[in-house]
């Protein structure tokens, strides 16, 4: 999506004759999204990709919600919750709507299997960990503080080498940067919080020719399929085009700053259907000697608001801490919590990092976080 890549070996015209080495036709695959008419990439594999020897149900993937339709804020202490397991098959549901579902994923383990979400792209926060994103594309090394964006059906698997805390983020459409961000000819425009410097796309490697028995499970129709192909799916010898799995680092993302305070927008990283993605970073303060740098009381009319706090330190709200989510629905205000406000004036800076997205429909707090909400959260702005 960020801008047009060629990896490895590719023929001089699309859809023309092109062999290895050893004089064998390479199959042509075209992978993007919307059809024939969204942003795509043509691979060339050494055998075909359609190949499959078995195919049978895993399990059903049913969202939960909550039974509670109180509107009111609140808070989830993430970070409580059990470690361990795959980084796909163990994610915890966290909240969702018809946009988007977000959960939360501590892997302490590499899968054995590749993986392909074919029903939502997806957008991954790495909070702690590290290690390297496999796909048919390329690697994409990741560690603490990136997101990595996968589009639906890109075939990949996670090769962890300590253990992990991931965000995920499954949206029914696709994840690009901010239309605003961008000039005519989609080049990123100076000004901008990053730049196409700060995007990483995959490093090429060499295809792997194996033949044998190489399960992919893949999401789709609300369910876990597993398929056996007869060949390694990372056989690609070369490819090019605008649709790829890539990687942003949170630390490469350059807040703007201003003589007062600046809103929410200022702040976003991606845009996608029906919400949109938002990081808090280190910054100076607002530097207007009459400037107040703490947020202003706000009604979230048409948006639900969920925060991910990634550090303790967050200037307008108390009693959050490390792996801390929170919930502000459109109907009730929010603002700073009491004594906040007036500590933050003369103050020069936050350290303060989290990810926030906005959904421009109702959100439902899945039944699966229940025993880590801090039940009285709402009183938190009773100024005692």
């Amino acid at each position: 999506m960020p801008y047009y890549v060629q990896r490895g070996r590719i023929p001089r015209k699309r859809h023309s004759i092109f062999r290895s080495e050893s004089g064998q036709l390479l199959p042509e695959h075209l992978v993007g999204n919307k059809g024939f008419v969204g942003i795509s990439s043509l691979l060339y594999h050494l055998r075909p990709p359609t190949s499959i020897l078995t195919t049978e149900l895993v399990r059903t993937v049913e969202l939960e919600a909550d039974d509670d339709r109180r509107v009111h804020h609140r808070h989830f202490l993430l970070h409580r919750m059990p470690e361990g397991g795959s980084p796909v098959l163990d994610r915890v549901p966290l909240m969702f709507n018809q946009d988007v579902a977000a959960s939360l994923v501590r892997p302490d383990r590499s899968d054995d299997f590749f993986y392909r979400n074919a029903e939502a792209d997806e957008l991954v926060f790495v909070t702690t960990g590290e290690g390297v994103l496999e796909t048919q594309f390329g690697d994409l090394a990741f560690s603490s503080g990136d997101y990595l964006v996968i589009p639906r059906s890109v075939i990949h698997r996670y090769r962890l080498t300590s253990p992990a805390t991931m965000l995920v983020l499954e949206a029914g459409g696709y994840y690009r940067t901010p239309s605003r961000y961008r000039n005519e000819h989609g080049q990123m425009i100076e000004g901008a919080p990053f730049s196409e410097r700060d995007i990483r796309a995959p490093v090429y490697r060499e295809p792997v020719d194996e033949e044998g028995e190489f399960p992919i499970l893949i999401k789709q129709y609300g369910a876990i399929t597993r398929i056996v192909m007869d060949h390694h799916p990372c056989d690609i010898v070369g490819w090019d085009g605008f649709f790829f799995p890539w990687a942003l680092s949170i630390h490469d993302f350059e807040p703007l700053v201003g003589r007062f305070h600046q809103p929410p927008p200022i702040h976003q990283t991606f845009s996608n259907d029906g919400f949109v993605v938002c990081s808090f970073c280190p910054r100076p303060y607002d530097f207007d000697p009459e400037a107040v740098p703490a947020p202003y009381n706000h009604s979230n009319v048409m948006s639900d608001e969920v925060l991910y706090y990634v550090s303790e330190d967050f200037m307008s709200r108390k009693g959050i801490e490390y792996g801390s989510m929170t919930l502000h629905p459109d109907g009730v205000p929010h603002g700073p919590h009491p004594g906040r406000t007036e500590a933050s004036i003369g103050a020069e800076r936050t350290d303060e990092l989290a990810v926030m997205f906005d959904t421009f429909r109702s959100l439902r707090v899945a039944k699966s976080i229940l025993t880590v909400e801090d039940k009285d959260y709402f009183k938190s702005w009773l100024d005692t």
